[in-house]
């Protein structure tokens, strides 16, 4: 059977443990929930992992998780107590992490592996909705220390055959990602950075896109949209893993926090109806 390619996904992926809140903040969520239903609707029954390379996880060298049961990372602070003993109950895959690594290495990146590394909230707050049972193994692929954006765009490059495989890659960051900056202040930088984007992946050639994302730094508002790029990082390991294909907007909201504008994208089609994993 000709296996059904998987398409790739950059993904805001919101504030802290939000999927597990009960009280009203639960509600400022409701949008992005409904984009990842959505979304989850794309993989049909072709997809039997997911790696994502979270912007909360950054190393020296690149590194994937390995454990065959991950535990948690509270890397958010503030919040009441409970959200510091919920559990996701997705197992990892030794196997897609061994198959990660080794793809990496064989075209000249270094690649560690780390089996102590638990599901950080760049990865649960996303794969909660996604997945509530926690039905496919997850993979987290870390981010590289130096945020080189040519390297990160490489290693998606390398990655991409995992797609013919039933692995479904994630970009988890947020596509504006200045914790200082809300209310009015933002929101004009906020759009513009967000128009930049949406015109860089979604109305230029990808030859054209694949110059501008490399370039990001000179986007409208960049370093006040990202003071530091960890979050949009992740977003050139999604492009890079579909770099001929084309994009498509799967999550915006103009009012996040009530002055951001955040949004998501969609590399490669959506899965036919009934397509199996390869």
């Amino acid at each position: 059977m000709t296996p059904q390619r998987l398409p790739t996904y950059y993904i805001s992926h919101g504030g802290g443990p939000w999927p597990y809140m009960d009280d009203d903040m639960r509600q400022r969520f409701d949008q992005l929930e409904a984009s990842l239903l959505s979304i989850r609707n794309e993989w049909g029954e072709a997809a039997r992992a997911v790696l994502i390379v979270s912007g909360h996880w950054e190393t020296t060298e690149f590194c994937v998780s390995s454990a065959a049961h991950p535990g948690m990372v509270f890397d958010y602070y503030g919040f009441p107590e409970h959200l510091y003993h919920i559990k996701y109950d997705a197992p990892g895959s030794p196997e897609l992490a061994m198959r990660t690594r080794a793809m990496l290495q064989a075209g000249g990146v270094a690649c560690e592996s780390d089996a102590e590394r638990g599901f950080d909230h760049g990865t649960f707050s996303l794969m909660k909705p996604l997945c509530p049972s926690g039905e496919l193994p997850i993979v987290q692929l870390s981010i590289k220390q130096d945020l080189d954006s040519q390297a990160h765009l490489s290693v998606g490059r390398l990655l991409a055959p995992l797609r013919d495989e039933g692995v479904v890659i994630i970009g988890s960051g947020s596509s504006f990602h200045n914790l200082g900056l809300r209310g009015p202040a933002a929101i004009e930088p906020s759009r513009q950075f967000d128009d930049w984007l949406q015109q860089t992946l979604l109305a230029t050639s990808t030859a054209e896109r694949r110059r501008r994302v490399a370039a990001w730094k000179l986007a409208p508002n960049a370093r006040i949209a990202h003071p530091r790029e960890d979050h949009l990082i992740p977003l050139m390991v999604a492009l890079g893993a579909a770099d001929e294909e084309a994009a498509a907007l799967v999550y915006n909201q103009a009012d996040f926090f009530g002055s951001w504008t955040l949004s998501s994208f969609r590399f490669g089609e959506p899965v036919p109806v009934g397509a199996q994993a390869a």
